[in-house]
């Protein structure tokens, strides 16, 4: 897109909002956000960090949207100058790749454009963004929610996603629609238990293009699911069948998918407990049957595990859902103690969580000419191959006004062969130890210090971390932190991953300036990962909204 196109699509919103004075549009608003990642390369052969041609990279986002009354429009432009290292290259560029108009009268509302939507849980159908993990799978084109009476939600989409700049081969079209009974039937909108029913149903169309294979031109996919809600205790399941939807991803058979998520949790009185299950066969469901990684996903499969949010557990050994096959288990509990010889004067909150992946159990069929279903497994057989384990436990306590400190303990079961698809590695198991404390010196200074450990004779070998962060309220913040591969088998392996970092914040912005070393590994979000490759260099960050 030239640079004059981008910038009158740009211009287009605020021109509008002046020019409407006095009519229709009168107390329309305009507001909008800004984003900027800008990252130097130095190469650094101790760690694996290439040279980078450019020295400088960047990512670029700035959203602008207009509402007034039942109307809103909004453009994104996106910059890519090129892309940081770790994001797909085919981002490079800059353009507007999202841009909408919507109008919502409340019984029905209609967006054209671009947008983001759900279906339940995911499980047949998610649009989203997740910009640390350059994933955009907006959907350019019609989608229309009609309320006809209260309880009733009737959801349609149609259009296609997006890629990069571009757009994916395949239409995507669907429905959801969902009941709340309790809004719907006379006398049930004051019951204490709330039910809710839901279905959806959503085709995809590419044409056939591989001259050896039959390929289905239109696959559909269907899900029901119900939630249940009383008080402190809330159950929701949902089912999902996909029809055979032969692809790279699973070898082009022609085997159906499906898979079920049952979550349920209970909190009451300080005691808090959540169990979750869930099964998935052959749900590789994509807009182009011929991606791989995380390209042109229109499920979502979430991942039964804890998100941890400490350095050496969320980089080293997270867990990345396997939607070719798994069974998984989810199960925590958290307890307020009040104060008193065991909680403390200001009581004491404990967390334990323990999650487990499998693979499933398979019979290979020898029909590579025949059917070519590629397997059979039952629905309830467990495999034998372990994928991941995570036992933690973790203890947040607040000894003095000033004083606080969080410890957590925990232990992992990781087979990097499957989650990252690589070969030679096989199951790790590691233990980890964290410390984190908080101390406020005054209303204006306060301190906050970790150190972790994470312990394995696998893989690389042990870590140990460090993290120092001071901040002077409300503005400005500094932290360095380090990351020690002691444990590494290589001598010259065993380095230091130094990082320091300052910032400031004023309203709704915030400025970092950040210079150090980054490890190779990957990132995830809700089980979805991607690579970031080692790097060394100066960062910097800026956010900003209005």
């Amino acid at each position: 897109m030239k640079t004059t196109s981008i910038l009158a699509a740009l211009a287009l919103l605020p021109s509008v909002a002046l020019a409407q004075t006095g009519n229709a549009l009168d107390g329309a608003q305009l507001h909008g956000d800004f984003q900027t990642d800008v990252q130097s390369y130095t190469a650094d052969p101790a760690i694996g960090a290439p040279a980078v041609a450019e020295k400088i990279r960047s990512n670029t986002f700035a959203n602008l949207i207009l509402t007034s009354g039942k109307f809103a429009a909004g453009v994104r432009y996106e910059a890519y100058l090129p892309p940081l290292q770790g994001f797909d290259q085919r981002y490079r560029g800059q353009g507007i790749p999202y841009r909408y108009a919507t109008y919502d009268a409340g019984r029905l509302a209609v967006t054209v454009g671009n947008f983001y939507e759900q279906f339940g849980s995911g499980l047949v159908f998610r649009a989203y963004e997740e910009r640390n993990l350059g994933i955009d799978t907006s959907i350019d084109g019609l989608r229309v929610r009609v309320q006809p009476v209260p309880g009733i939600r009737l959801t349609g989409i149609m259009g296609k996603q997006r890629f990069f700049f571009d757009k994916a081969p395949a239409i995507v079209r669907g429905v959801d629609a969902e009941v709340t009974l309790n809004d719907l039937i006379p006398g049930l909108d004051s019951a204490a238990t709330r039910l809710t029913l839901g279905g959806s149903f959503v085709s995809k169309y590419q044409a056939a293009d591989d001259p050896a294979l039959v390929l289905p031109e239109n696959v559909g996919a269907g899900a029901g699911r119900f939630a249940i809600s009383n008080g402190g205790f809330v159950l929701n399941a949902e089912y999902a069948y996909k029809a055979n939807d032969p692809s790279v991803a699973n070898g082009f058979i022609y085997r159906y998918g499906q898979s079920a998520l049952l979550t349920t949790s209970y909190a009451r009185n300080g005691l808090g407990l959540v169990l979750g299950l869930k099964r998935v066969d052959n749900m590789d469901f994509r807009t182009d049957r011929n991606a791989t990684g995380n390209l042109n996903a229109i499920s979502f499969l979430p991942a039964l595990t804890k998100q941890h949010t400490y350095l050496l557990a969320a980089s080293i050994y997270p867990y990345a859902t396997q939607p070719l096959g798994e069974m998984s288990g989810q199960a925590e509990v958290t307890y307020h103690l009040p104060s008193g010889p065991l909680g403390g004067h200001y009581g004491t909150d404990i967390s334990l969580n323990y999650s487990a992946v499998n693979g499933l159990a398979k019979t290979l069929l020898d029909d590579a000419q025949t059917t070519r279903q590629g397997y059979e497994s039952g629905f309830f057989k467990l495999g034998d191959t372990r994928y991941f384990r995570d036992f933690n436990v973790e203890i947040h306590r607040r000894f003095t006004p000033k004083l606080k400190a969080n410890a957590m303990y925990a232990y992992f079961v990781y087979n990097k062969d499957v989650v990252q698809g690589l070969a030679g590695f096989g199951t790790i198991e590691s233990h980890l130890g964290v410390l984190d404390v908080a101390y406020r010196i005054t209303p204006k200074h306060s301190l906050r210090g970790e150190i972790q450990t994470l312990q394995t004779k696998r893989d690389l070998g042990s870590w140990a971390a460090a993290l120092i962060e001071y901040t002077y309220s409300p503005h400005f913040f500094a932290t360095v932190y380090d990351q020690y591969n002691y444990g590494n088998d290589v001598e010259s392996q065993r380095i230091h991953y130094l990082v320091g970092q300052v910032g400031y914040i004023g309203g709704t912005t915030r400025i970092a300036v950040g210079y150090g070393r980054q490890r190779a590994g990957i990132v995830c979000v809700g089980g979805v990962c991607r690579y970031v490759p080692a790097s060394n260099g100066a960062t910097l960050s800026i956010t900003s909204s209005f």
